[in-house]
């Protein structure tokens, strides 16, 4: 709720601020019924039926202060965000909450914020840039590649009566047992699995080359120590496999009839056209947005900004976050994958630090060119970038709802994340549409060229460190 919280803000040294945080008398009230509401729910209190104790009655049973901690517990990342909005920070990494004395009736509830900040850009010369574009190349190679995944595709699989070699599938029945007992998910029936592909445990496969249809084999294996099923990792197990078929491999013949089959087309001829032009058209979107990053470095190269290492650390703490955050989406493991690489988190964040210090100049350089040159977002581009949003989350967006919600977001102040995300995105068209693209090559070249400026950055480079 808009008015909740109100913030002032004190400057400290390297990027980081203060924020100083009052929340509203009357809003820590509220907290304080909604957080009683919750806790009696789950109290048994004798005349009361469960779920149904009054507010009142839960701070007579529990104590006023009990409940009051509950609430600001609740309530905190909430008002943690209030904060933020009503201050306008761009924040770096994680905060460090003070938290006041909970307050007495009627009172407000003051916290304290320290965390990091965007710093500013002092900017140099950004439009007209001379920036480094190189030519779409689509080479035979690169379609033969893709008829060949083509093929794969259309690909059949025909029983064969020999051997199976590489690259041939074997339909099996395995039963595992370690230490001659079965386990859990260690027994199957008709399992196709190719030879080669090294999708089962280490050396299983290579134990099964030359088998027929009938054949019988104990196979032996170790689970690799980090297998995902923790019973089973690290041990030792027999699988007996009994071989059903072997089937081999067919590939489509490079004919009229794979074109029409492949793509609806009448000869082979016009197929590779096809592949051509979208393999065209997807390195020319490549190119687009390696262009608009190098226009963006060539303003940011012009720029000073001063990063103290703690807040580059900071970002790419966030990075790590936002990177196992994605793992977990696609169902990985954080820790799992740390172990795969045999990496621990801090090692990743370490050597993430230069990409987290371009990233921020970046944020840097492009927040002072919208202010630069007077970038404004109208209501107009804000609502139909959220609605671009909604529509990629649902097939059917109800219109008056998502206005209803951008007024609300307006209102409270929390659709500046949006508008500052479109305002940078108009500055790196600013960037691009002024730019003089010049071959890759030469752009190279001239990064590699010496110049007694770029030696003394160097030499001072060399001399300055992390808290220096």
């Amino acid at each position: 709720m808009a008015g909740t919280v109100t913030t002032t803000t004190t400057e400290l040294s390297d990027s980081r601020v203060r924020l100083d945080v009052e929340v509203a008398s009357d809003a820590v009230e509220r907290e304080v019924q909604s957080a009683a509401q919750a806790l009696g729910r789950d109290l048994k209190i004798s005349g009361f039926r469960k779920g149904h104790v009054p507010p009142q009655v839960v701070m007579q049973r529990v104590g006023r202060e009990a409940v009051l901690d509950e609430a600001v517990r609740r309530a905190l990342p909430n008002w943690y965000e209030e904060a933020l909005n009503d201050a306008r920070l761009n924040t770096v990494g994680d905060p460090r909450v003070n938290l006041g004395d909970l307050p007495d009736r009627g009172s407000p509830f003051a916290f304290s914020i320290e965390v990091g900040v965007r710093p500013p850009a002092k900017l140099g010369e950004y439009k007209g840039l001379e920036v480094g574009r190189r030519e779409p190349e689509v080479s035979g190679e690169d379609v033969n590649e893709e008829i060949e995944r083509m093929r794969e595709s259309l690909a059949s699989l025909e029983t064969v009566e020999r051997e199976a070699q590489n690259g041939d599938f074997i339909v099996i029945d395995f039963v595992g047992r370690i230490d001659d007992e079965p386990f859990e998910g260690g027994e199957a029936r008709g399992y196709l699995l190719e030879l080669g592909s090294g999708r089962f445990i280490p050396g299983f496969e290579d134990q099964l080359a030359g088998v027929k249809a009938g054949d019988e084999r104990d196979v032996k294996v170790t689970f690799p120590e980090d297998y995902g099923a923790e019973q089973v990792a690290g041990k030792e197990a027999v699988f007996s496999v009994t071989v059903k078929e072997v089937k081999e491999k067919r590939l489509p013949e490079l004919d009229d009839d794979f074109a029409g089959e492949a793509g609806g087309f009448d000869s082979l001829d016009e197929l590779r056209k096809d592949i051509e032009s979208k393999l065209h058209q997807a390195e020319d979107r490549v190119i687009e947005q390696e262009f608009r990053q190098a226009a963006v470095d060539a303003a940011v190269e012009n720029a000073k900004v001063d990063l103290p290492h703690e807040l580059v650390h900071a970002k790419a703490h966030e990075m790590w976050h936002e990177t196992a955050h994605r793992l977990q989406h696609q169902g990985v493991n954080p820790q799992q994958y740390l172990q795969l690489v045999g990496k621990t988190e801090e090692d990743l964040v370490t050597e993430a630090e230069p990409e987290a210090e371009q990233a921020l100049k970046r944020e840097a350089v492009l927040a002072a060119i919208v202010e630069d040159a007077n970038i404004e977002v109208s209501d107009e581009e804000a609502y139909e970038a959220l609605r671009e949003v909604a529509e990629r989350g649902a097939q059917n967006v109800d219109e008056d709802a998502l206005k209803r919600s951008f007024e609300r977001a307006k209102d409270e102040g929390r659709d500046d994340v949006l508008r500052e995300d479109i305002a940078m995105r108009k500055a790196v068209d600013l960037l691009v549409e002024s730019a003089k693209p010049i071959p890759a090559g030469q752009a190279e070249a001239r990064e590699k060229l010496w110049t007694p400026e770029k030696e003394a950055e160097e030499k001072s480079s060399k001399l300055w460190t992390p808290g220096s």
